[in-house]
């Protein structure tokens, strides 16, 4: 079995929601890295089979077939997702909503298979009405879920960012001092480098866009126990009629984003509350994520089109986390 050298940085990677991970890591010399990778995998693979809705057996896929009236008994892991999708769906008055999955399929961004096109405003009221995270009735410590009949569950801007959280938290346990977990994007780093420098990533814009450096500068974070989640219409998008409609849909109004920033980065304590306000703050425009972001403290930037030309604005507490 492959093992790691002294004062050698490991990396692994491999394949989980129909994305990639890797990881890098600082071993003790002789460590199992074939070991490590299959801690790995196991980790993510239980996200998936807890979160995915593209897996019919998953806990998630369980919850949306289950006759109204039902309780569903949610392992440790998904309920801990729940409670921060609902903390945030809560801060952000909504932007952010576990329950939009009935809309996320409509629209032909989810697993169902629907033609990605301009739904009918019928199709869309009506699955507006099987959605709303307030809807959502637990008991027993959270860890029991009601089905009131017809409610979808859609994790899929807050589960990577998970994912990455659960992997560090197994390479703690396995001794592991110091790693970048990355998943799908979605980053965690603790620990240092054996040089005693902290993590430092490069910080996703809008790849395709064409901007200069002075137009648009790299920017590079240090994560010294933090991570870093980045949401924008560049990913799973689709364009009728000359118009282009972008996988963020704003749970308030049933339609994608239209004025969604070309991304939106947020640094936080852990990838998966990253990965959620990341989401909220780019259903809510560029302008008013922005002023909300700086009014509650959040560690963001967003990168916003200004005719041919892109623009970044960033908070203060984004700019503290900058590598100098």
């Amino acid at each position: 079995m492959e093992q790691a050298a002294a004062g050698h940085l490991a990396s692994l990677g491999g394949e989980t929601m129909g994305t990639r991970w890797s990881v890098r890591l600082s071993a003790r010399p002789g460590a199992d890295l074939h070991a490590l990778h299959v801690t790995i995998q196991q980790a993510l693979d239980q996200v998936v089979a807890q979160m995915s809705t593209w897996d019919p057996g998953s806990d998630i896929s369980r919850y949306r077939n289950a006759p109204a009236g039902s309780w569903l008994r949610l392992p440790r892991e998904f309920a801990c997702v729940l409670d921060c999708a609902i903390e945030v769906a809560r801060r952000s008055d909504g932007a952010f909503d576990p329950t939009l999955g009935p809309l996320v399929d409509l629209w032909g961004f989810g697993s169902a298979g629907t033609p990605r096109r301009v739904p009918a405003l019928d199709a869309i009221d009506d699955a507006r009405a099987r959605s709303g995270w307030s809807r959502l009735q637990r008991r027993d410590g959270g860890r029991e879920l009601l089905q009131p009949g017809g409610l979808q569950l859609d994790l899929s801007a807050i589960a990577k960012g998970f994912g990455a959280d659960l992997v560090a938290t197994h390479l703690r346990g396995r001794g592991i001092e110091a790693a970048l977990v990355e998943v799908g994007g979605e980053i965690r780093g603790y620990g240092r480098k054996a040089d005693g420098e902290p993590w430092r990533v490069l910080v996703e814009s809008a790849a395709e866009e064409d901007a200069s450096v002075d137009e648009l500068p790299p920017r590079v974070l240090c994560l010294d126990d933090a991570a870093v989640a980045t949401s924008g219409d560049r990913w799973h998008r689709f364009e009728q009629d000359g118009r282009r409609y972008a996988h963020t849909i704003d749970p308030r109004t049933g339609v994608p984003v239209s004025d969604a920033a070309a991304s939106v980065t947020v640094v936080a304590a852990d990838a998966m509350h990253a990965d959620a306000w990341a989401t909220a703050l780019t259903v809510m425009g560029a302008s008013a994520g922005l002023e909300f972001a700086r009014t509650h403290g959040l560690a963001a930037r967003f990168v916003v089109r200004a005719g041919a030309r892109l623009r970044e604005s960033m908070t203060d507490a984004f700019q503290s986390h900058l590598a100098a």
